[in-house]
């Protein structure tokens, strides 16, 4: 039998069967829970992580895009060691019933839950924590569960803070000095203020399965920040739980650049203390090689990289190659991404299994620019320039003389949940 927290039996659900649509091309073919960070994880390994590091031994994930590379990470949850005979992490795919026999994808985060509805209930949770898969953070989430119980709380809300400009992309919330909710607002025009959810909720079971059934009946449900936010406010018994320190919605190819800057400048947090070590699924590697015409400086380099070029203020991935005399500058490279001699690649992200070839550049632009994005499995070819903000879709050659294939950071939302 799992351990209780706080006396309460609780069930992690972990949304992530959205399609990602603004971290395109990163999303093209891969879900974005799959999405690699800092070289060696992926995005999902952060919350699933903090479920066990936490005591959280229940945990479902619901897919619905593109989810069979997210299966083949997950592995059956046997890293986190949630592979177990009872309980551990089950995946919960779109599926048909006898009463929609031919199935429905989710239209919203609030609309997957309800789909679950049946199960959860058969479950039989005393708490719901619901969660998504995309958000770099560190939190107990059994300290959640503990402030959720004390208060009788319909739900608690993890808040954190932004910039007020930024606050319109969240749920905004306002809350007293007792930390129950007054106001939310889901994504408005103009901001309640810069605190948002942190996208963390610990819902009472039995409140969220009636509200659900409520909301349903009267139509479309969507979105968390949409109907069922708003109603659970509505009652009085909502709650903030404020996180402290480092939070990084990566939703935006921006915002998921940034989130590798904050690490490789040290505002992140520690991600391998033996208290709290944050858990991957990855191949063994050869060891980094380290040429003797490399210089490196503020930079994260996986196992099984080879630098023989310059490497400034930037991750570099599992097996990936900067040769001799290539220069690589405030970037991502991902896994298995090429960089040849004499190439230049500075503010940018390359996808997997990407090359530059030979005198090519990648990037650039200003400091507050957005970067460069190339899809995997793109070839830049000798000569060729993608410019600052461009992005490239996947399994495209860039020829000399010829404009990559050029959209603005994609727009979109994610409705079949985080």
């Amino acid at each position: 039998m799992a351990p209780r927290i706080a006396g309460q039996k609780v069930l992690a659900i972990v949304l992530a069967g959205g399609k990602g649509s603004r971290l395109s091309p990163l999303t093209t073919e891969r879900a974005k829970p799959a999405v690699p960070f800092l070289g060696t994880y992926r995005l999902i390994d952060f919350t699933l992580s903090n479920l066990v590091n936490s005591g959280l031994q229940d945990v479902w994930v619901i897919e619905q895009y593109l989810p069979h590379g997210l299966n083949d990470h997950l592995s059956g949850g046997r890293p986190w060691d949630l592979d177990r005979t009872r309980g551990g992490l089950v995946v919960m795919p779109p599926f048909s019933s006898p009463q929609n026999e031919e199935g429905e994808f989710a239209q919203g985060n609030a609309h997957a839950l309800a789909q679950h509805a049946g199960l959860i209930r058969e479950f039989g949770p005393d708490v719901v924590l619901v969660l998504s898969a995309d958000h770099i953070y560190k939190l107990d989430y059994s300290d959640v569960i503990r402030a959720h119980v004390e208060r009788r709380a319909s739900v608690t809300m993890v808040t954190t803070e932004v910039e007020e400009a930024q606050a319109s992309r969240f749920g905004n919330v306002r809350a007293g000095t007792q930390g129950k909710v007054t106001e939310f607002a889901y994504k408005p025009d103009e901001p309640l203020g810069p605190t948002v959810t942190a996208e963390i909720f610990a819902y009472d079971a039995a409140v969220l399965l009636e509200t659900l059934a409520e909301l349903e009946a009267q139509g479309e449900l969507g979105d968390y920040g949409e109907q069922l936010l708003p109603a659970l406010v509505k009652r009085g018994d909502a709650y903030a739980f404020p996180l402290k320190g480092y939070w990084m919605d990566v939703g935006t190819l921006g915002a998921y650049w940034q989130a590798h800057q904050d690490f490789l400048d040290g505002r992140g947090f520690p991600l391998d203390t033996p208290d709290w070590p944050f858990i991957t699924s990855s191949i063994s590697r050869p060891p980094t090689r380290i040429e003797g015409t490399a210089r490196l400086e503020q930079a994260l380099v996986c196992g099984g990289a080879v630098i023989g070029g310059e490497v400034i203020r930037s991750v570099v991935g599992p097996g990936a190659v900067v040769e001799a005399g290539a220069v690589v500058r405030d970037s991502v490279v991902q896994p298995g991404a090429t960089v040849r001699a004499g190439a230049r690649v500075r503010r940018a992200i390359l996808d997997q299994e990407v090359t530059v070839e030979a005198g090519a550049e990648v990037g650039g632009g200003g400091a507050d620019g957005p970067p460069a994005v190339i899809g995997a499995r793109t070839t830049v070819q000798a000569g060729a320039k993608v410019e600052a903000g461009l992005i490239v879709e996947p399994r495209r050659t860039v020829r000399a003389g010829e404009e990559a294939q050029v959209t603005k950071e994609p727009e979109g939302d994610d409705r079949a949940g985080k």
